[in-house]
């Protein structure tokens, strides 16, 4: 089984954190548009937001630990010929590590702005920050939302890439980040 990246393809902790981050930030963004519609009466009207946060933190913990991984062990060499779309794909790659960030700390701002830290699945709690700004949680919750539909935006495309380049193109960009 091979760990690490080679020059052709991807290893198995790079395409596990891929897969798993993908599963669970689509999967989070899903829960985060139900639960702001649930009213005080709805039985997950505590129980969503608390899971959505949780997911938050352990999805920015895995987020950091990619880039680590990434930082330590470089990406397979572009298989494109054109210049230009290997510095687009290199670019987009770069906007969801960005956006991800965003997405998090900004959750982090919304949920700390009362002063109370994140409870993560009670193994850990994640502390508030002692300093707070006027309309913390509305503005980081607008930022929240505009940066969670421009990753969803991106990684829609970023899937139509992968199939085009699979279907049309028919190389292995998709197939190099389903196994090793």
């Amino acid at each position: 089984m091979q760990w690490r990246n080679t020059q052709h393809s991807y290893g198995v902790l790079a395409i596990s954190l891929h897969w798993f981050l993908a599963v669970a930030l689509f999967g989070t963004f899903l829960l985060g548009n139900w639960m702001v519609d649930l009213t005080y009466y709805d039985d997950w009207y505590h129980r969503a937001p608390e899971l959505h946060k949780a997911l938050g933190v352990l999805i920015l913990g895995l987020m950091l630990l990619r880039l680590i991984w990434r930082w330590g062990n470089p990406k397979p060499l572009p298989l494109g010929k054109i210049a230009w779309q290997n510095r687009i794909a290199e670019s987009v790659h770069h906007l969801f590590y960005w956006l991800v960030l965003g997405i998090g700390f900004s959750g982090y701002l919304i949920s700390t702005a009362e002063g109370q830290g994140i409870d993560v699945f009670g193994l850990f709690t994640v502390p508030a920050l002692d300093w707070h700004f006027e309309l913390q949680a509305d503005r980081a919750g607008l930022i929240h939302q505009i940066l969670a539909w421009s990753f969803i935006t991106l990684a829609l495309l970023h899937l139509s890439a992968a199939l085009k380049h699979h279907f049309i193109h028919r190389d292995r960009t998709l197939t190099r980040i389903l196994k090793p």
